[in-house]
């Protein structure tokens, strides 16, 4: 339920929300938590390759088995590139004839995400304000990693919704 007590669907754990009308009941509120994922050695590697950056941190499992996190982690931004896959998990919007990212206003990155890790998202709707191609949404996302107190990354993402 909602703030004003209507019933809200979720499909497959996500909530699904179609229209301006229906967003607007939920700002403010949060939306949920994606399914967790395990951050792999490989999807760290194809993250460098396609960045460039082969960082030792990042890709040299051997040589970070001796360095301040004692095993490889994941870049920072491989997470935070995460976040549009883990949002499908927790909210599916509709009614719009495009869904497209505009920007993050703010981000920042608390804690490492280890190779071998769990992370998940938890999604907060943060605003919902009209503009003169559509709506603006803002969802501020953060991502934990199990165990750990800390998240890995806290990002406000901005989505143009266009009709």
């Amino acid at each position: 339920m909602d703030a004003e007590g209507t019933e809200v669907v979720r499909r497959s754990g996500a909530l699904e929300l179609s229209g301006a009308k229906e967003i607007e009941t939920v700002v403010g509120q949060p939306l949920g938590w994606s399914s967790w994922q395990t951050i792999t050695q490989r999807d760290v590697d194809r993250f460098a390759d396609v960045t460039g950056d082969h960082q030792w941190i990042h890709t040299d499992p051997a040589r970070a088995r001796t360095g301040p996190f004692g095993t490889t982690i994941a870049h920072g931004y491989l997470t935070l590139a995460l976040i549009p896959r883990l949002l499908d998990d927790v909210v599916q919007i509709s009614g719009f004839s495009a869904t497209l990212n505009y920007g993050v206003n703010r981000v920042r990155f608390p804690a490492a995400v280890p190779v071998g890790s769990r992370i998940r998202l938890h999604g907060t709707l943060a605003s919902f304000t009209p503009t003169h191609v559509g709506h603006q949404l803002i969802i501020t996302s953060v991502i934990e990693i199990d165990g750990v107190d800390k998240p890995a990354c806290v990002a406000d993402s901005v989505v143009l919704l266009i009709p």
